[in-house]
């Protein structure tokens, strides 16, 4: 049996994946491209985001997320085209309610990591009185608020999810 979902919830469901892998992709863009030069008396040091662990950590929150929302829209337009679910019995519904749920904490971690480690390198920065760009620092911080509206855009889909399940369950 399907799930008794109208088609203007799928389509509000398929809107907020939408939103997420924009967000999540742009947040991928800011933060890859994310670089400062750190100049020191001895030499001079150019700082990527690869260079630093919490930064790494994010990016590969980012790219879970895109990852999983670019299947999860995959298979919504099946959803809604077709009208029947490309994962037969309950798996689709569990997969989406699992799948959220792991996906949110991902990424709230991911943009915690970012916002953290952004204060605490400007601040060792400061502290040893190295000159880094203000942009590096608001790039990043610009990526992590992108993965943190990220995050609510798959929160609310995971409520949303939840909703279906005992319809199934």
């Amino acid at each position: 049996m399907e799930p008794t979902t109208s088609s203007a919830s799928r389509i509000v469901t398929l809107l907020l994946k939408v939103l997420n892998f924009v967000l999540l992709l742009i947040s991928l863009i800011v933060l890859a491209t994310n670089t400062a030069t750190v100049y020191t008396e001895v030499q001079t040091l150019k700082i990527r985001f690869n260079d630093v662990y919490a930064y790494r950590y994010m990016f590969a929150t980012n790219v879970i997320g895109f990852a999983y929302t670019l299947l999860q829209i995959a298979f919504s337009i099946f959803h809604i085209i077709m009208g029947k679910s490309l994962i037969s019995g309950d798996g689709g519904v569990l997969l989406d309610f699992y799948g959220d749920k792991v996906l949110s904490y991902l990424l709230a971690t991911g943009a915690a990591a970012g916002f953290g480690v952004t204060k605490d390198l400007k601040a060792a920065f400061d502290a040893f009185g190295l000159a880094v760009d203000k942009s590096f620092y608001e790039k990043a911080n610009a990526s992590a608020s992108l993965l943190l509206l990220a995050f609510v855009s798959t929160a609310i889909l995971s409520v949303i999810s939840s909703y279906a399940l005992p319809k199934k369950v």
